[in-house]
């Protein structure tokens, strides 16, 4: 089925930015894998599994509509040195994933691509789950202070 070229656009520009996610993402669980952050590192390898299944979808979704995956390199990593770091430029991301979403949303439904549509609602949820579990780390961060939300994480 060929799709509308503003949808397939929007489908490229959401795959470029999980690519990005899942790239970051993997660098920091092995940073909290080597600092031994246990707990740490398995959300955010979750994370980062769960933004590969986006990407798997958005794929898979440009290919239905007769366009070109683009995987070129992806956007520029944001990469803490620490933890509090980590959590800041991870909250990032997903602040940028769901305006993101948001507009892809718009245009699908604009151009009356349902399908399309369904879909990046679908990822939009788990972009929003995904902000308020780093939303809440930084509150924890602040609330408990740094050397007791680590004590956590071991």
């Amino acid at each position: 089925m060929k799709g509308d070229p503003r949808v397939i656009a929007v489908l490229n520009d959401a795959l470029q930015a999980e690519l990005t996610a899942i790239s970051q993402y993997f660098v920091h669980t092995e940073l909290c894998e080597n600092w031994k952050y246990g707990k740490l590192h398995k959300l955010i390898r979750d994370r980062a599994i769960q933004e590969m299944k986006h990407a798997e979808k958005l794929i898979g979704r440009i290919i239905y509509l007769e366009g070109i995956p683009m995987v070129n390199p992806p956007l520029k990593m944001t990469i803490g040195k620490d933890v509090p770091l980590m959590v800041k430029n991870d909250t990032a991301l997903e602040v940028g994933a769901v305006a993101r979403y948001n507009k892809g949303v718009a245009v699908a439904v604009k151009a009356g691509d349902e399908g399309t549509r369904e879909i990046l609602e679908g990822i939009l949820k788990d972009e929003e789950v995904h902000l308020l579990e780093l939303e809440a780390q930084q509150t924890q961060l602040g609330q408990m202070g740094l050397e007791n939300f680590l004590s956590v994480q071991v």
